[in-house]
Order: C-alpha cells, then structure tokens, then sequence
C-alpha cells in the first residue's frame, strides 16, 4: 500500500504533462501479490458519467468531459478488493497514476452469499410466505444493501417489504422469473457459484441495459467465457446450515489467441440433514460456456446449466408442537428400516440452453441478440391419505377410503386435543392429553410403518406417496440494443418474448407396498354405494372411471397452462456535470390459457380441452434525477408507475380441476418513489433514503380446508389488494484506519394493507360458482403485510491485515415482524355461527344459481372488546444475532491458497422468522374456546424458527 500511495503521490503532484491543452487521466492496475496488470478493472470517477476498464496490460484512459478539480477515481474487479483514490484534476494537464493495486478478497463473500441465500430458500421459495429479495443484492456494493444480503437475510428480511416476486433475475439478458409465480428459483442454477462473479444489479427502478426492470430492482448474471479470469479453483465447503458438504471445481481458459474461451465447472452438494432434522440434501451442477470471438465485432457465446437438486422440506409448527420438540422439529421424516426418509421431498431438474450474440456495430453502439431455452421437471412429493378400495357388501358395490391423516402434528395427535372443551372426545381428559404428549415427546415423527402395514389389508393402497409434478418448457428470445448517442446521451431498447408450455399433473410416485390406486375422491359427498358400481362428481377423469393407477401413472388431476409474454422496453440516460436524469417506458402483452387432459366430474364441460384465454395488457413509465452537489454530496430521485400482469398461479380458480378464470382478476397498479442523499469520501460512505410505494388491484391465493367453510378444501381468492410502503434506509461505513472499517445500517418501515379486499372462496363443492361471506369483504385495512421485520438495525466492523487475513464481526438488532393474518377470520365468518349455516350452507344470490352467499345464524353474543382481542394481529418479539466472518490466503508459487469461515448467531438466539394463522375454525366462539385450551390452541398460529448457532466453512486453491 505505501508504495501504491507514494505512486499516486507522485502521479497527483509531479506527473503532469500538456498534451495539445487536453485534460487526461490515466494509469494502470497491478495484483499486489504477483505484480502482474489486471485487465478488466473497473475504474470510475465517482459521481460523475465516466467509467472505463484496464486493457490486456492494465492500462485505463480517460480524455473526454473530465470534472475538474478534487475528484475520487474508484477502482473495482470482481474477487478484488475496492481501492478509492483522491485526486485533482487540473484543466489541460494529464494526470498519470502508474501501478496501482489491488489485492486479492480473501473472505469471498460472494461465495458464502449465494450459498446462505439461494440454497436456503430452496425450501420454502414457492409458498409465499419466507421467500425474500435478498439474491438480487450480490453484487452490489452499497452498504445498505450489503447488509441486507450478508446479515439480515437469515431473518427474512424483505428490503423496502418487497417480496423477490418485485425483482428480475436475469442470466446473460434473458428473465428467468417463473411465469407461475412470478419468482425467480435459485435452484435452477444453484451450486455454480464460481461462474456468477460477474453480475450487473441495478437498485429499484434505476436504469439498466436489459430491460424495464422492477421496485425490487434488476439484477444481471453475465455467463461469458471471455469474461472469466484465467485459471482454475477447487473449494470444499462444510456446513451445519441446508446441506452438509460441497465440492467445486472449475476452469477458465480465458480468451486464447484463436478467439475461442471456455469454462467448466461441476460441483457437489450433500448431507443427511442441515439444520432442520430430516432435511436431505442431494444436489449436483455442471456448466459450460463456450465463446468465439468470430473477429472485432462479433462474437457467440454459448451457456448450457445443469442443477439437479433434491431436498427434504421442513414445515411451519404451532408453539405447542416448538415447546415439546424445539425448532430443528421436522414431522415429515420417519424411520424405515433404519433409514431416514422424509415424507416432502423437493425435486429440481430443469437445463437452461442460451446462445447470445454480440454485435459492436461501432464504438457507440451494440446489438445483444439472446435465445434460451429451459426445460425439466419439478416435483413435490407428499402422503395422498384419500385412498378408496371398491368393495361388495350385501351384494352391491361400495366405495370405502379416505385414510387417517399421517402427520405426527395432526391435531388429534397433540396434548391440546385432550384439553379443548369442544374438541377432544372427553373435554379436558388430562390422562389423555399426558399420553399423547409423551407419545410426541419420546417418538412423534413420521410412521412409515404404519403406512406399509395399512395397504397390505387391501389390494389396492389407502396411502400413497403422491408427487405434484410441473414439467415446463420455456423458449426466451430477446434482442437488446446499447447506443451513446452523444458524449451526454445513452439509449438503451429491448423486445422480449417469453412462450411457456407448462404440463402440470399428480403422478404416483410409491404405492408404498400396495399393487394400484383407486382414482376417485373418497372425500366426495357423493353417496358411498352406487347400483352401476360407478361414481360421478368423485372421478378424476370421467373419461376413464374407476381407474386404478400404477406407480409412474398420472392421476388426480392433469392439465397444460400456455402462457406468452411479449414486451418492449426503452430508456435515455442523460449525464452532465452537475444532474444525469432518466427516462424509462414499457409496454407489454401476456396471455394465458388451460387446457384440460382430465374431466374431472365435478367440472363436466368445463375441465377438458381448451378453456378461455385470459390476456393482460400493461405499461410502465419511470424517471429519475441525480443532483450532484459536489464530488461527494449527492441528491436522487426516482419514480415509477407501471401495471403488472398477475401470475399463473393468480389467475385461475380450481386451476388442477377446471378452466375457470378468478372473479375480478386484474393487473397490479404499482407506483414508487425514493428520495438518497449519498455522501462519498476517502473514509465514509453513506446513503440515507426515504421511500414510499403503493399497490393496488392485487390477488393472492391459497388452498386449505377450512370449518369455517362449510368444512371444505377451498381456494381463497383475495382480489383488489391495496397495500402501501413507507420507510427510510441508512447505511455508512468509515475506513477509520487503513485496516479496520466500521459500519453501521439501518431500516425502518411500515407495511400495511391500506383497504379491505374482496375475498371469494372456490371449491369443488361449489361446482363453477363461488362463495362468500357478508359483503365479500375480510377486514385487512391498516393490518401489516408479513414478510419478515419492518425494522433492522446493524453496526459492526471489519479488520483487514497486510498479511492476508481478515476478521469481521456485526450485531443485528430485528423488530417488528408480524404474522401473516387469515383473511377469512376477518370476514363476515367470524360471526357466522357454523353450526346452522352447515344446514343451510348456501343461500343462491345470483339469478343463474352459480354465485353463493354464506347467511347462517350471526353470533348474537359477540363482546366487541374481546372480539378486537382475537382479531389483534400477533407481532414477534425483539431480538438480536451476532455473526462472525473471517479468512486467511497464502501465495505459494502459483497457488492461491485460503479459507474463509461464518458463525451465524453465535449466541444461540431462538427467533421466528415468519408465520400464518390457520384458517380452519375462525368464528368467534371458536376463537374464543380456543383461547381458553391450558396448552395452546389446538389450531394456533404457525411459525418458521431461525436457525441457532450455525458455521460455514470453505477451503480453496486458486491455481
């Protein structure tokens, strides 16, 4: 480092040279350890427009519309530690700042990063409830942000309340977001890590060169094997956290004089369990890039992924079934025969093709021309209890099924069953309650035992090991042009174009010792015993009764969903001396379609072929200006309105049985704004931001069974959602000495729903209409929307010594979290007495008979201030986590040797990271009994533990 300074000493006040009165800035980068030039480094004059990378010998230039006077030039390369330099800029001088630095990160963050991110989230990144923004933050380096990724991720923490539905992921300028959620699934390029370095993120809705982008901002995986630093790496990594071990190795050529590169990589992850009991993790990855450099102005890359990945899932559990288990509790795994096997496994096998071109048309202006294709399968499995046998009996057929539930923590299982006035078969059977707590205590997982000995009584099973499968297929098309139309101007365009043909269907995946499965609803209303030895409404596929379906058969349900996206986006960017500013738009079109393979027998015409095509069309507008003070103090702004199609999975009713459409579905109206001030220097660097956003006509829905819907399995639709956002960021960090830096971040946000929704109910008791309560409304205005703490507060430091090793420590302090609130406990239900509107269910409202109204007996004994006790929605309790990071490296000849570390709340702190409260039996007596069980309720709210003390640890070579 002192050489580097006595260098940049030398270049600010004695090399200045006049060359025909133009203003220069120029020097060049070196690895301090090998003394070799690092080409590819980003070197920026901060606040200004002007960024340029170091040649193939290190060398950078700077010539036109250089900022005059003090300046800070920030140099940057991927696996590198940032430099930032002060210096003075002198009109019609050149300024030459020779053999600048480097030095190799150690510590490797991002490495850690994507591990604790995307593979954790593996389990729960299609419910909705846990699934976070955090892996668009990698390759940021704003402090807050960093923060965010690093630390607050382990909580859930949703950046601004925004959920990663909110964010783009893109590989090589292609989306990856799932059409069916809306979210992106790590999974599908988990474990390749070494090949992600180079990533391009742009925060909220500031410009980026691919597309639009969303609130949550875009973030850019670039896959180019000229791109990637010569030389390989092999790294083993062991943990305690989602998987137990990983392998990785992989090489880069780099551009070779013929203009080909290419780069490889496998990698292996494992374990009998992480963190949670039970949760499996098998997982293998293995990537190519390939790229011809065909001369100066074009070249092909070709990007080809595999990741395969297999993991056991944990669950949500009430507070009884934590204070008898704990939070590593999994009820889905179970012994048999002296293996573990979990009853939920997760299953990802979907390859991802690109192919890109890239055309320089000239020194200003690019055209990148992307195709992708993806395709695969996921799967889920879980235990299908409604097996039915037909039998004879006084010489007329019968239909007999419909198994006892097999999870440990079914209720009647639990001690709180004993002790429910109104539940158990003995209200308040303490002799019970204690016979089933020490069953649970001393065994409560999962029998798999039991299962196999059930379906050997009959021939064909009464359980089943059912796997809800999707098998997509997605061809992605884009092209994206780049254009400097001035020294002051930047164009960016791109169209998009997305087809998905998504096969979706229940396959049975293990008889579990039986020889078939009867394809029929036993849960049916229909009358058990029927004079032709047929049912109707009961049959999955009416079509084809009574089957019986062998392992790897199709059953239950089965369906396409065609689905198109075509999309165009443009910006300007302006950059001057004193503002830059922006201007966005977009327009897009996308269309959904089913087409049904069953006839389901509740839906007779109306679940076979094709169904009506739902089409969504959307616009968005955005600008933004930066106010540039000085060279270190800076004011932005930025605004968006845009309107957003709802995804697949929020816009069919019954989507597994019929074709039908949601009631009052709608595109999401977003509008945000935020407002930094950024401040730069030589030793601190901070941004205070204050936002706001808000949401309207949005959807949510889900499937339970529910009570307090006239004891049914149903979709919840809660259409035209309003929600708003409003809160403030801060993050700082100070270089105090030139090896230790402190820093601190903050967040504090309010997110409420900011009306009542309509909530409309769908099952296949209702045939092709719906049901509701009251007005149709449920009570959600000014409840908090779930999605881990509004509040996060960080301070902690860093300490980097000469000798390649470092230390950091952070204390982060979390509140106000909230649990996700049952809309139906909200409505019109909580006073509608089940017991007579289970006579009376449904009133006909509509002149065709198709629409109901639930109009029961109303509660007449509701106690207002007891009633707004039930209702009050449950916020967690304050806590605080303290992580640990840390790394050496080693030069030895021509390795690079080091390992870095991670403890994750070290001090073994207990924490929900999220929950939901059920929605089984919502009235107010109920509620009210409830509350009143010596053990809990027995249909408490649900919750998702942190993990407790947690290591990872990584070695590597560097060769």
């Amino acid at each position: 480092m002192k050489k580097s300074f006595l260098f940049f000493l030398f270049g600010v006040f004695s090399t200045f040279t006049v060359l025909a009165q133009q203003t220069i800035v120029k020097g060049s980068v070196k690895d301090a350890v090998t003394d070799e030039p690092i080409p590819d480094v980003t070197v920026t004059i901060e606040e200004s427009d002007l960024t340029t990378k170091t040649d193939a010998f290190g060398q950078f230039t700077f010539k036109q519309n250089l900022p005059l006077g003090e300046q800070i030039l920030k140099i940057e390369k991927v696996d590198y530690t940032t430099k930032r330099y002060p210096i003075v800029v002198n009109e019609g001088k050149t300024l030459d700042i020779q053999d600048m630095t480097l030095s190799y990160n150690a510590s490797d963050k991002k490495d850690l990063y994507i591990i604790s991110i995307s593979d954790d989230q593996l389990n729960s990144e299609d419910d909705g409830l846990t699934s976070n923004v955090s892996g668009l933050l990698q390759s940021s380096r704003d402090v807050f942000l960093n923060a965010a990724a690093f630390d607050f991720s382990a909580t859930f923490f949703r950046p601004r309340g925004l959920d990663n539905a909110n964010g783009k992921v893109l590989i090589n300028g292609l989306e990856m977001n799932k059409q069916a959620t809306g979210r992106p699934q790590w999974g599908n390029w988990g474990g390749i890590n070494d090949l992600q370095r180079n990533q391009e993120f742009s925060m909220g809705s500031t410009p980026n060169d691919y597309n639009f982008g969303d609130l949550a901002g875009t973030n850019n995986i670039v896959m180019r094997a000229s791109k990637y630093r010569e030389g390989g790496r092999l790294s083993f990594a062991s943990a305690n956290r989602s998987y137990e071990g990983r392998i990785m190795a992989s090489y880069n050529s780099g551009l070779m004089e013929d203009g080909w590169a290419y780069s490889l990589l496998a990698s292996r992850r494992f374990g009998d369990g992480g963190y949670i009991d039970g949760t499996l993790y098998d997982a293998n990855s293995f990537v190519a890039v390939v790229e011809k450099k065909i001369n100066d102005k074009h070249s092909l890359n070709f990007t080809s992924i595999y990741a395969q990945n297999r993991r056991g899932r944990s669950t949500a559990i009430t507070e009884e079934v934590f204070r008898l288990k704990g939070r590593q509790y999994n009820p889905f795994w179970g012994d048999l025969n002296g293996d573990i096997r979990n009853s939920r496994i997760r299953r990802i096998e979907e390859p991802i093709l690109m192919l890109n071109h890239y055309w320089d048309i000239s020194e200003k202006t690019s055209i990148n021309t992307n195709i992708g294709y993806q395709f695969g399968q996921i799967g889920n499995t879980r235990i299908d209890n409604g097996g039915t046998r037909l039998v004879r009996f006084n010489g007329q057929d019968s239909y007999i099924g419909g198994a006892r539930n097999t999870d440990p923590t079914y209720y009647q299982n639990l001690p709180s069953y004993h002790l429910n006035v109104d539940g158990g078969p003995t209200a308040y059977d303490y002799e019970q309650a204690y016979i089933a707590q020490q069953n649970f205590v001393n065994d409560g997982q999962f029998d798999w035992n039991a299962l196999y000995t059930a379906n050997s009584t009959f021939e064909n099973s009464v359980y089943a090991v059912q796997e809800d499968r999707i098998d997509d297929k997605q061809l992605m098309a884009n092209i994206i042009l780049a254009s400097e139309l001035s020294d002051n101007i930047r164009l960016n365009a791109s169209v998009n174009y997305r087809n998905l043909k998504s096969e979706n269907f229940a396959e049975v995946s293990d008889l579990l010792g039986g020889s078939g499965y009867l394809d029929v609803d036993f849960f049916s209303d229909e009358p058990a015993q029927n004079t032709d030895g047929t049912l109707t409404t009961a049959q999955s596929d009416v079509r084809n009764p009574n089957r019986i379906a062998r392992e790897g058969d199709r059953y239950k349900y089965n369906y396409e969903i065609d689905a198109n996206v075509l999309s165009g986006f443009a910006q300007a960017v302006f950059k001057y001396s004193k503002v830059d500013f922006y201007l966005g738009g977009s327009i897009s079109k996308t269309d959904y379609q089913r087409k049904g393979l069953f006839e389901n027998g509740y839906f007779v015409g109306n679940s076979f072929g094709k169904g009506p095509k739902v089409e969504f069309e959307n616009f968005g507008a955005k600008a933004g200006l930066t106010y540039k003070i000085s060279g270190r103090h800076l004011l932005d702004f930025n605004g968006v309105y845009m309107t957003k199609a709802p995804s697949i999975r929020n816009t069919f009713a019954n989507v597994r049985q019929s074709n039908m459409l949601l009631q009052d579905v709608d595109s999401e109206k977003i509008t945000s704004v935020d407002a930094s001030y950024i401040f730069r220097s030589p030793i601190v660097k901070a941004r205070l931001t204050g936002f706001y956003s808000t949401t309207e006509d949005g959807t949510d829905t889900g499937f339970f069974f529910s009570e307090g819907a006239g004891n049914n399995l149903v979709q919840e639709a809660i259409t035209n959602i309003e929600t708003q956002r409003i809160g403030g960021e801060l993050g700082i960090e100070a270089q105090v000495t030139p090896t230790i830096k402190v820093k601190g971040a903050a967040s504090f946000g309010q997110y409420i729903y900011n009306n009542n929704p309509n909530l409309t109910y769908y099952s296949q008791e209702f045939g092709t209409g719906t049901a509701q309560f009251g007005d149709g409304t449920t009570n959600l205005k000014n409840l908090h929307v779930a999605g881990g703490p509004e509040r996060a507060f960080q301070i902690g430091f860093e300490y980097r010594d000469p000798d390649y090793w470092n230390i950091g420590v952070t204390a982060n302090h979390f509140s106000n979290a909230y649990v996700d609130p049952s809309a139906l406990k909200r409505s019109a239900a909580f006073v509608t007495d089940p017991e007579l509107y289970s006579e009376t269910q449904f009133q006909d409202n509509t002149a065709n008979g198709q629409n109901y109204v639930v109009t029961g007996g109303e509660i007449n004994d509701v106690d207002p201030t007891v009633a707004k006790q039930l209702l009050q929605q449950e916020q967690f309790d304050d806590y605080m986590l303290v992580n640990v990071i840390g790394g050496k490296s080693w030069k030895v000849n021509d390795y690079f040797i080091g390992f870095f570390a991670t403890i994750n709340n070290v001090f073994n702190q207990e924490y929900r990271t999220g929950g939901f409260e059920q929605s089984r039996r919502v009235d107010y007596r109920s509620q009210l009994q409830e509350q009143t069980n010596p053990n809990g309720p027995v249909f408490g709210n649900r919750y998702f533990y942190g993990n407790g003390t947690t290591y990872y640890l990584n070695v590597y070579v560097r060769f």
